[in-house]
C-alpha cells in the first residue's frame, strides 16, 4: 500500500474525480480530499492510497506536473506526519500551555 499526496488541486475537485484520475494507473483503495473544517470547501489537496506500489509509482510519475482544470498537479509519495502534529507545542491547534507575552509597548 502506498499513500500519495496530491497538491494544487482545483477547488472544485471531488473525491470521485480524483479517484477516476488515479484509477487509470491501478486499483485505488481510498481517496481523502482535505476540506476546511468550518466551510466544508476543499483546501486544494488530497491523499490517495493505492494497493500496488508499482502502480502507485506509475501514477506519481505520470500525473506529477500534469495540468488539470488549469492547475499543475503536485503529486508525490506522502510523507508521514511529524510527531505531535507539527504545529508547535500541544499539536495541531497549539493546545499546550500558554506562555505569557510581554506587552508590545
Amino acid at each position: 500500500m502506498k499513500n500519495i499526496f496530491v497538491g494544487n488541486l482545483d477547488f472544485g475537485a471531488t473525491e470521485s474525480s480524483i479517484r477516476e484520475l488515479f484509477e487509470r494507473y491501478g486499483n485505488v483503495e481510498r481517496v481523502s480530499l482535505v476540506t476546511d473544517r468550518d466551510t466544508g470547501r476543499s483546501r486544494g489537496f488530497a491523499f490517495v492510497e493505492m494497493t500496488d506500489t508499482a502502480e502507485a509509482d506509475r501514477a506519481i510519475a505520470a500525473l506529477n506536473g500534469v495540468e488539470v482544470n488549469g492547475r499543475k498537479l503536485n503529486v508525490n509519495e506522502a510523507r508521514p506526519r511529524p510527531e505531535g502534529g507539527g504545529r508547535g507545542p500541544g499539536g495541531p491547534r497549539g493546545g499546550g500551555p500558554r506562555q505569557r507575552r510581554e506587552p508590545r509597548w
